[in-house]
């Protein structure tokens, strides 16, 4: 079984070694280098935010975004620098790691916030479909509930960071999405091989693979935090634990199809493609359209759709579950 499952895993693997190399080179940018968007900076910064020499005011809602008056000055600079060299002819490049975006009402990357909310919507609503849909005495549904809160605050804390770039805000980003990917592939083994059912054998695997899970976590922080802040490590380790999940969700949605022939049981593998489709959107990496639309953004807004589809399949796997075993009862 687990050679089939890992078979399938190839194309996904070579997805993950692309990624990884794509974030190696995407930490590297010299438009924060350049001499001009260096001496910009200065010439702005003696200009416009001396408290001594009549200052420029800061507009509200940039200051409700804890907007101070040097990173206004190098936000400008960051736009004054690209339009000089767009007008040249030359290539646009990044500042810090990113892409010179347009502000609105302050926020910095306005795409991304927009379709990280998109996104907690629609765990959001996924979470009321279950509970609406699937009795409270199920026993996964625990789990599938966790699932939809560790979605719902991996995506507030996106919306933050991509709101304003702080070094809290990243990190708080960072914790969360992995909290959330891990917790992933946390709950997949336990629905997949029905970890949950009380067996003696299953509930001491299910002990096993939580304070493994747990451990993880806890050693992945602290790695960021103690030891280094790694980004190639933290994609890597992500995509990773993500590629596990993936997986085991292809090889289960293939079996459940095979066995049932119903449309639903295709919908994990359908998912999983989706999502390996809107996340290889980050090798495309270009200049943001309008100053606000990059490939980042188009794939937080490429997970949208399958997060859908995803609580529709819980809620549907959960109702045939529940359905069987009853039939099962009655036969007994």
């Amino acid at each position: 079984m687990l050679h089939r499952v890992f078979t399938r895993a190839k194309p996904l693997l070579v997805l993950t070694l692309l990624l990884c190399l794509f974030l190696t080179i995407a930490e590297a940018s010299i438009g924060d280098r350049l001499p001009e968007f260096r001496e910009c900076i200065q010439v702005c910064v003696r200009e416009n935010c001396d408290p001594n020499n009549d200052p420029t005011p800061i507009p509200f809602h940039h200051r409700l975004l804890l907007w101070t008056c040097p990173q206004e000055c190098d936000h400008t600079c960051q736009h004054i620098v690209t339009s000089k060299r767009v007008a040249a002819g030359h290539p646009i490049v990044q500042f810090y790691g990113k892409w010179p975006f347009t502000r609105f009402l302050g926020m910095q990357e306005p795409f991304s916030v927009l379709f990280s909310l998109g996104n907690l919507a629609a765990h959001y609503n996924g979470l009321g479909k279950m509970r609406a849909q699937i009795p409270a005495s199920y026993p996964l549904r625990p789990y599938y509930e966790l699932f939809a809160l560790f979605g719902i605050w991996t995506w507030v804390f996106s919306a933050l960071f991509h709101m304003r770039d702080f070094a809290l805000t990243e990190q708080l980003d960072y914790f969360a999405a992995g909290a959330g990917i891990l917790y992933g592939m946390y709950y997949t083994p336990i629905r997949v091989f029905r970890l949950d059912r009380p067996t003696p054998r299953r509930r001491s695997v299910l002990r096993l693979w939580t304070v493994l899970c747990c451990a993880l976590y806890a050693a992945h922080v602290a790695y960021l935090k103690l030891w280094r802040w790694n980004y190639t490590y933290n994609m890597a380790a992500n995509v990773v634990a993500g590629l596990i999940q993936n997986s085991l969700w292809s090889w289960f949605s293939l079996k459940k199809w095979s066995e049932t022939h119903r449309t639903w049981a295709a919908l994990p593998g359908i998912t999983v493609a989706w999502i390996m489709m809107a996340m290889s959107l980050e090798l495309l990496d270009f200049p943001p359209i309008g100053g606000a639309l990059d490939a980042h953004s188009l794939w937080h807004l490429g997970t949208i759709g399958p997060t859908i589809l995803w609580y529709n399949f819980l809620v549907r796997d959960s109702q045939d579950d529940i359905a069987t075993t009853k039939f099962k009862d009655i036969k007994a």
